[in-house]
């Protein structure tokens, strides 16, 4: 280590210290501030801020975070910093009985406190502390509020700092909220219910992913925790329900990058008596409604970009997109070899190359994907890809299924579900053979939904939407992890 970052160091350390002094005085004196339960806070900054001339010179209780420290002698201007945001505290000693002790208050240290709004000579809206208490004692030194906590890997282990220090990073989650709070609305009004289905499973089935594993000790027996909210939904539809949507948490045991986390929240519908077409209609008006509700206008940046969200959105067939980008028709393509002669320049993983549509949805995610900036519905995708799709009447090596790319990013995924037990039971045995040749992602067999299947699932449309890149977007983060209060992270040890 420098000797600079070695001094940085003992220097905390002793500033630590300090305050930790500071809390065992405070309880010397009878003021220990953790023996306090409550504070009859009644108002907050920015209504005070917002509404002030309904607030001056009214007396106001309010309680927050110290934030910064300016003034000296008998006057002290401190900022105090809310739930809702920022209000100055102008503090004078005649006014103060504890005004010495206050003085020794630290940045980071939480106070309630009354006293009477007004504007100072320079126009800010601010507080003449009257009384003023001390919750709760920071014994942890804040980033530095100039620089703020800018390390990526420390701001997600440490999400309450970065929330404390960043107040960017708080307008993104509150964002987060109210677009999941009007997801909900969507669905409400269009006569969707919303369910709860369990999230430890028997079986994992419903998607290509690998699982987590666990075991339950009453039972013994091993059981997975869910990758997807399918399966169950569907059985729903079997039981009678007409429109029934989830909007919860699902895991993966797969690889992590900016786009991908183990745990991820999910929203799926399934709508009795619909299709795939359906389906796109539907997530057009979601997406329409969404920019309106939450951003007012039908256009929104994404990472320098302009992304129009006006209906209709593109809609093509993957073969007609892999042939738009590579020349290759894949529609006249029924030969494995043929398919992989074709592609062999593209540098396509050859593990999962065993059928021609694999290859095709191999080329596709390697050429087309990043191409797609404004929003289009990929559709039509090969039937070796979609275990759980219904095929088109037109052409059964396709199924009627599409995905929303957005940036070049899958931003929901949708079928025309399969209903036909016998050919979902054939695909499930497909699927069973991957297993065996060591395919991890491969679905298992699911008798019971095959059961289900035979007793009777009307045609119906389903939907998966990615609800944290779909907050990615309407918030322009890059990362996952930025729209993901405590993402999933490696222990420093």
């Amino acid at each position: 280590m420098s000797r600079s970052g070695q001094n940085s160091e003992e220097n905390l350390s002793e500033v630590i210290a300090v305050r930790h002094e500071k809390l065992k005085k405070l309880r010397e004196s009878g003021n220990d501030p953790f023996k306090i339960t409550k504070y009859d806070r009644k108002h907050y900054a920015k209504d005070i801020v917002d509404n002030f001339d309904d607030y001056e010179d009214q007396e106001v209780s309010i309680a927050g975070r110290i934030m910064s420290k300016r003034g000296q002698g008998k006057v002290g201007f401190y900022d105090l910093y809310d739930s809702t945001g920022k209000i100055q505290l102008f503090l004078k000693k005649d006014l103060l009985d504890n005004y010495d002790e206050i003085k020794t208050y630290d940045i980071g240290d939480i106070v309630g406190l009354k006293g009477e709004v007004f504007k100072t000579k320079r126009g800010e809206i601010s507080i003449r502390v009257k009384d003023l208490t001390l919750l709760s004692k920071s014994l942890q030194v804040l980033p530095e509020k100039f620089h703020g906590l800018k390390d990526p890997d420390l701001r997600y282990r440490q999400r309450y700092v970065d929330l404390i220090v960043n107040p960017e990073v708080r307008e993104v989650f509150l964002l987060r909220s109210k677009i999941i709070k009007e997801i909900r609305n969507f669905l409400d009004d269009r006569g969707f219910l919303e369910v709860e289905t369990p999230v430890l499973n028997n079986l994992a089935g419903g998607a290509n992913a690998r699982p987590f594993e666990t075991y339950h000790n009453t039972l013994g027996i091993p059981l997975f925790m869910r990758i997807a909210l399918e399966l169950p939904l569907k059985r729903l539809i079997v039981g009678g329900f007409d429109k029934v949507y989830e909007l919860s948490r699902v895991f993966r045991n797969e690889g992590m990058d900016s786009f991908h986390n183990p745990e991820f929240t999910i929203l799926e519908t399934y709508e009795a008596y619909a299709d795939y077409e359906d389906v796109m209609n539907l997530v057009e008006d979601l997406y329409t409604y969404l920019a309106d509700k939450i951003l007012g206008t039908d256009e929104l940046e994404y990472d320098g970009d302009i992304i129009k969200l006006q209906k209709p959105f593109r809609r093509a067939r993957m073969v007609d997109l892999v042939q738009e980008y590579t020349g290759i028709d894949f529609d006249k393509i029924t030969d494995l070899e043929e398919a992989k002669e074709k592609v062999k320049d593209y540098d396509l993983d050859e593990s999962k190359l065993n059928s021609v549509g694999e290859v095709i949805n191999e080329v596709f995610d390697k050429v087309v994907e990043e191409h797609l900036i404004q929003p289009t519905f990929v559709t039509m995708h090969p039937i070796e890809v979609s275990p759980l799709a219904k095929k088109d009447p037109e052409d059964e090596r396709y199924v009627q299924r599409f995905e929303l790319f957005i940036k070049g990013a899958e931003c929901c995924n949708a079928f025309s579900e399969l209903n036909d037990p016998y050919d979902q039971k054939e695909r499930f045995e497909r699927q069973m053979e991957l297993k065996k040749q060591g395919d991890e992602e491969a679905q298992p067999y699911d008798e019971d939904f095959i059961n289900a299947l035979e007793v009777g699932l009307p045609p119906t449309g389903g939907l998966g939407v990615g609800i944290d890149r779909l907050v990615m977007l309407f918030t322009n983060q890059k990362s996952i992890r930025d729209v993901i209060l405590f993402p999933t992270m490696k222990p420093l040890d």
